[in-house]
């Protein structure tokens, strides 16, 4: 009997990775999904997903591409793993904090350790010559396959047709003439494409990565200089990820949820920072970074008050609930925050 030739797909959640895969199924290959957890792609966080949920009935995550598929996805937490690549790229970041071509090795690595250890044959990614200025440009691609050490293992079925032939190729797993030659920064191939499989209400085309968003970037920023280290937990990425984030002096923070869905999930950290919101007005729920001294609370109470509801009133109440402490009420007059104090 002919071997069943089996791939893995590094499956982001976007547009690229949806159609390389399916091009590769396409000819009888079975294919799984793998995505990797970093916390700055790929799935998302609880309040992203259940904000883009209400707004569009769906979240256009790696799973949802997994399901629509009809693959099996492989969700690997490489937090840890991450950061060294993170904090110390070798070939440097981007526009912002983007190390994309190490994350893109890094990745590649990884699916080549996977593929070792589960008996599969080769990889496949949604890359794209042209379609990234760091990790995706003609001289970089081969990068990628050579520092991973995944080599010839490593298929691109969007723009096969513009680089070298792969194993897969050669070995006649894949038919190298159902493959693509896609290059540059134009989707429109990939949106045709995506028509003629029959996709709708596909992902967006472009974008995923926190580390390309400057407002995300700047609290990033932000929470290195403060807190005088590089390093950082699942915690303090997920908490970017949400609300107002407000520095009115160098040694404290406030975090300010902007709607329900952001109070609530905010509120799942009230056992593990100390935590505000107004009593006696709908406002916001807001937890505290850094110092909780008693002038830094009195003032973090007043800009509370200025979010809610009574900021218009001349008092409003709001409750104080400092870390093994008990809580407490306090009247306060409403604030509103001055522009630079914003990260």
């Amino acid at each position: 009997m002919k071997k069943q030739i089996k791939a893995v797909s590094l499956i982001s959640g976007g547009l690229d990775s949806l159609l390389a895969t399916k091009v590769i199924m396409e000819q009888g290959i079975h294919v799984e999904g793998l995505n990797f957890y970093t916390g700055f792609f790929g799935v998302g966080s609880k309040v992203v997903t259940l904000r883009k949920n209400q707004k569009t009935g769906q979240y256009n995550s790696a799973k949802w591409v997994a399901e629509r598929l009809g693959i099996k996805l492989n969700v690997i937490n490489i937090l840890e793993d991450f950061k060294d690549v993170f904090i110390n790229p070798r070939y440097g970041y981007g526009a912002r904090l983007n190390p994309c071509l190490d994350c893109k090795v890094f990745l590649v690595k990884k699916a080549q350790e996977w593929i070792v250890k589960h008996h599969f044959d080769f990889i496949l990614t949604g890359e794209v010559i042209g379609q990234r200025p760091k990790s995706q440009r003609k001289d970089t691609l081969p990068v990628v396959a050579r520092d991973s050490g995944a080599n010839e293992l490593l298929l691109r079925p969007l723009c096969a047709k513009n680089l070298k032939l792969t194993k897969p190729e050669i070995e006649g797993w894949v038919d190298r003439e159902k493959l693509y030659g896609f290059s540059g920064r134009s989707r429109k191939p990939q949106i045709a494409l995506a028509k003629q499989f029959g996709f709708e209400n596909f992902p967006q085309p472009a974008g995923g990565c926190l580390l390309t968003d400057p407002s995300y970037c700047g609290r990033i920023k932000d929470l290195w200089e403060c807190g005088n280290t590089k390093d950082y937990n699942k915690d303090d990425i997920e908490l970017l990820k949400v609300g107002r984030h407000i520095r009115p002096s160098p040694n404290f923070k406030m975090i300010i949820g902007r709607e329900e869905v952001e109070n609530e999930f905010l509120e799942n950290y009230k056992n593990q920072y100390t935590h505000l919101y107004t009593v006696n007005h709908m406002g916001p729920f807001v937890i505290i970074l850094g110092e909780t001294t008693e002038s830094n609370l009195n003032l973090a109470a007043e800009i509370t008050a200025g979010f809610g509801k009574g900021n218009k009133e001349e008092s409003v109440q709001v409750k104080i609930c400092p870390i093994k402490q008990a809580p407490y009420h306090l009247d306060v007059k409403p604030m509103h925050v001055k522009q630079d104090w914003y990260i």
